[in-house]
């Protein structure tokens, strides 16, 4: 299965998708969005592939979202894409593709949507929560 994982390094959320995703033998092209930000027009794909508002997927905290007013109801996406395009921070992550579908993966465990379901082993996030128990089965 081939696996893009849109990542910041500095996420724990976004590790532990990363480590989940490899935990099932699966070695993703990993993009590491700040240093090599998504194109305007790939993120209104990526959106769109979601089946999401673009709003879902922008990061409040820790970004320039309240300072650029993008809060406010009466911005479109165009202007909220333009805020992406200058400050790729805004983006929230990982966001995740496979044959499966695009997912921005919050909670990590949310990945597993996205991929292969059999012969899951235990697996435990970096702050000790068990998403997937010493039967192979997701804790939910």
């Amino acid at each position: 299965m081939d696996v893009i994982i849109y990542h910041n390094p500095a996420c724990g959320t976004s590790r532990n998708t990363l480590a989940l995703i490899r935990h099932v033998g699966i070695e993703p092209h990993v993009i590491d969005y700040l240093k090599t930000p998504p194109s305007r027009a790939l993120v209104k794909d990526l959106v769109a592939r979601m089946g999401v508002p673009l709003r879902e997927v922008l990061r409040e905290k820790g970004t320039p979202f309240a300072e650029l007013g993008l809060g406010d109801p009466a911005l479109d996406d165009d202007q909220l894409l333009d805020a992406v395009e200058a400050h790729p921070v805004l983006l929230n992550r990982p966001i995740v593709i496979t044959s499966k579908g695009v997912r921005l993966c919050r909670p990590s465990e949310a990945v597993l949507d996205l991929l292969p379901e059999d012969g899951l082993k235990p697996f435990v996030k970096e702050d000790g929560e068990v998403v997937i128990d010493p039967e192979g089965r997701r804790v939910r």
